[in-house]
């Protein structure tokens, strides 16, 4: 029997909520098939969910993969930047690197915070093992009690397999910026889940370094 094809895709996954009611998940991948690119996703307060891909081999591989009610092909980037050297921010925390985004009409910048104790525990795995599919269809039961909403192991569109090896998990601080002109309303939870696919990220915000595998 041939062995399935396997698309891989190492960056990192920033998931949070909005004032506004918009929740986003952003996807900035260093390594794909399709090279360095970064995608995001919307769900507003409707439930609508929204695609930014840019271009349209982009839009067209992650609008089969996932659910969406509109795929729009517009211009989104995406940089990770170190604060240096780390700031004190409100309630004890600390702001080590800033996200700044830009995807069509909506624009943020987004701050990231210290490690979390899940962070800290997943540094542990080693890299080959945290990405690998037989483990991460293991370990689904248990990452599913342990964190509402969150798989590892699931059915993605087309009939494929996708599996999420997360490596290192970060807090989200902040967020500022707007969405066509609509204030985004500061930071909230990701709540409720965002139901692009079999997964949704954490609703505490956070900031995930993940490699996502897709077998055919």
């Amino acid at each position: 029997m041939p062995r399935p094809l396997r698309d891989r895709f190492d960056g990192h996954i920033a998931g949070f909520g909005t004032g506004s009611g918009l929740r986003v998940v952003v996807g900035h991948w260093h390594v794909s098939p399709f090279g360095a690119f970064t995608d995001v996703m919307l769900q507003g307060p409707d439930g609508t969910r929204t695609l930014v891909a840019p271009d349209p081999a982009i839009a067209d591989y992650v609008g089969a993969t996932y659910r969406f009610d509109e795929v729009r092909v517009e211009p989104v980037s995406c940089a990770i930047a170190p604060v240096v050297p780390p700031a004190e921010i409100g309630d004890g925390g600390v702001l080590t690197a800033t996200l700044d985004l830009a995807a069509g009409a909506l624009t943020a910048t987004v701050g990231i915070g210290g490690r979390t104790g899940w962070g800290r525990l997943l540094r542990w795995v080693p890299g080959p093992l945290a990405a690998a599919p037989a483990w991460l269809r293991l370990i689904d039961p248990v990452a599913a009690r342990v964190v509402r909403g969150v798989h590892t192991a699931g059915a993605a569109g087309g009939g494929r397999r996708e599996f999420y090896g997360v490596r290192d998990l970060h807090r989200v601080v902040s967020v500022d910026g707007d969405d066509d002109g609509v204030d985004l309303g500061g930071l909230r939870l990701l709540a409720p889940p965002v139901t692009f696919g079999f997964s949704s990220a954490p609703a505490a915000p956070s900031l995930a370094r993940v490699t996502t595998t897709i077998l055919h």
